[in-house]
């Protein structure tokens, strides 16, 4: 790629320890070395990513292909990518076919069961808001009053 030979990659080497010295030298050479495997991983997620979105364009023009000639008479690839699109929609619906609701069922049952069970009737609840109502309403009143007295200044 660079075209680097030996010799070069030992002049460079020689030049790094002078410059950097024995310490800073290997310090150097591990960050180096990350940001040329970061560079690496960066490059073969680009390109992994290039090469989906191929693939997905010519199964869409594929497809394209297949919807014009009324899905007879299909070239090769074209019954081919048509086969692939099937096989990755019965993929994503499996998940949604394969769920058993009748633990959750169940649990929900009971749970309304229970709670229907330890609900107080609503009469009761209107009969204990009525007698203690005067009395709360009393204290709501005295605590929001608000003194008419002036304050007194201890310092003075």
């Amino acid at each position: 790629m660079f075209d680097i030979g030996f010799w070069e990659l030992m002049l460079i080497g020689v030049m790094g320890l002078v410059v950097l010295g024995p310490e800073r030298l290997p310090v150097a050479l591990r960050t180096v070395r990350g940001w040329i495997s970061g560079v690496r991983k960066f490059s073969d997620t680009v390109k992994s990513e290039l090469s989906e979105e191929l693939r997905i364009h010519e199964l869409h023009a594929n497809l394209k292909k297949a919807e014009q000639g009324d899905m007879t008479n299909l070239s090769p690839e074209v019954a081919e990518s048509v086969k692939s699109l099937q096989e990755a929609a019965e993929m994503v619906n499996e998940p949604f076919k394969k769920i058993d609701t009748t633990a959750l069922d169940s649990m929900i049952s009971s749970s309304l069961e229970k709670s229907a069970a330890n609900q107080v009737p609503s009469s009761k609840i209107l009969s204990d808001s009525k007698l203690g109502s005067d009395s709360l309403d009393k204290k709501l009143f005295e605590s929001s009053v608000v003194s008419t007295e002036p304050v007194k200044d201890e310092n003075k």
